[in-house]
């Protein structure tokens, strides 16, 4: 209608993590005050895929309600089981960006306390090169370290990108910050454990039996690395398993719309406001 005001959303998707808001450009540092912060000033609602992203945007000063809503995942199928695949080494996988935000430097220095201890084990690191530089960062750290089976491979996509997840024992993202963590996701409906660093807002894993989380760093990274990597394949699976069924569970797309939709219908005063919403 002519003159009336339509509410909007906003999702910050990890911009207002300390680590974002202290790692921006200078641009960022101009901006932000000038124009983006009196922007997101006027939402009517925030939506947050984590209590930490909630925790975020009040830490900013927003006080406008937050709908706390994760990211949706389909459930990958596939048409053969682990089994059937001949194995060589069993794979630790790093799947997603090649960003210094993702800690990967962290991982490999963890790598260099594990690969004598795990022979029967190879570490694969897979993403995007982007400009080349900061993979030739990760592979000079290779050398230097004299690192053994590390292996990189660029973008997978599609049926390949969830073959990776499925093919791999462990999954691992050893991130500084996260507001999600969707390779996460992709992984447990997988049947993939993983170990994910509090940097992700994954502390489920451990309730669930899926994983484990631990804090930031090389060392505890390690220290949970090698609690994983010690486990027998078959407890492995079953904690995948644990991972996929959670997955299923409340991360289905069906759920998730509804949480959309209730949080929009709310917002236009045509119900309640729904249990998801925060508004304290």
């Amino acid at each position: 209608t002519k003159g009336k005001l339509v509410p909007y959303i906003v999702s910050p998707r990890g911009t207002l993590s300390e680590w974002a808001m202290r790692s921006g450009a200078s641009v960022k540092k101009i901006f932000w005050p000038l124009i983006q912060k009196p922007s997101i000033n006027h939402a009517a609602c925030f939506h947050a895929t984590a209590y930490s992203e909630y925790e975020d945007i009040r830490r900013m000063g927003f006080k406008q309600p937050v709908a706390l809503i994760p990211n949706g995942i389909d459930l990958p199928t596939f048409s053969r089981g682990r089994g059937d695949r001949a194995v060589t080494h069993r794979t630790l996988l790093y799947l997603g960006r090649l960003h210094p935000i993702k800690g990967i430097d962290s991982l490999l220095g963890a790598w260099r306390e594990l690969q004598n201890e795990f022979p029967g084990w190879k570490l694969r690191i897979v993403g995007p090169e982007g400009d080349g530089a900061y993979l030739m960062h990760l592979q000079s750290i290779v050398a230097e370290l004299k690192l053994q089976r590390v292996v990189f491979d660029g973008s997978l996509y599609g049926d390949s990108k969830f073959d990776a997840y499925r093919s791999a024992d462990l999954y691992v993202l050893p991130t500084h910050s996260e507001n999600f963590g969707m390779t996460v996701a992709e992984a447990l409906a997988s049947g993939t454990p993983a170990v994910v660093t509090q940097g992700a807002p994954w502390q489920g894993l451990e309730q669930k039996a899926a994983g484990w989380w631990p804090e930031i760093g090389e060392k505890s990274l390690a220290a949970a690395l090698r609690s994983a990597m010690a486990l027998p394949s078959e407890q492995l699976r079953v904690m995948g398993q644990n991972g996929r069924a959670w997955m299923d569970e409340e991360f289905a797309w069906s759920g998730v719309a509804n949480n959309m939709l209730e949080t929009y219908q709310w917002l236009l005063g045509r119900g309640d406001r729904p249990a998801h919403v925060i508004i304290d």
